[in-house]
């Protein structure tokens, strides 16, 4: 079974001086406003890096609470964001690193068990087995 999920991007102009939109097939995100100022001048609007750390700590957390489950334990809650590294390389530029930081309550559950089954989330979410970059991840089991 495959599952499709759709995205899609509008742009008009240069590359400094244009603008464009992001929308999701869901509606989540319609016509959000995006551009060379939203990227990499601090102005209000989204950017394919923070989309992509949204992301990527979604797919961490649900993959995390899949591991869990499977091992009989139930997360009261996992709060992770997802700081990805936009670098300047050989004249151009490249997401380097992304480094995940999860907060997680889970009772009852010895912390080398939880050791063990959060690193295997790491390694297994989707999202990060799509991305090459370096992805680090710091965690506090509470």
């Amino acid at each position: 079974m495959t599952i499709h999920k759709k995205g899609q991007a509008h742009w008009e102009g240069d590359i400094k001086g244009g603008k464009g939109t992001i929308s999701t097939e869901s509606g989540a995100l319609k016509q959000q406003p995006y551009g060379f100022n939203t990227r990499f001048e601090g102005a209000a609007g989204t950017n394919p890096e923070e989309l992509i750390g949204a992301a990527h700590a979604g797919c961490f957390s649900m993959a995390l609470s899949l591991m869990l489950g499977e091992e009989g334990y139930t997360p009261e809650s996992i709060d992770t964001t997802a700081d990805v590294s936009l670098d300047k390389v050989d004249g151009g530029f490249a997401i380097t690193k992304i480094a995940l930081t999860s907060t997680v309550k889970v009772p009852n559950i010895e912390e080398e068990t939880f050791d063990k089954i959060i690193n295997k989330a790491k390694a297994g979410c989707p999202v990060s087995q799509l991305l090459k970059a370096e992805i680090t991840l710091d965690y506090t089991l509470n």
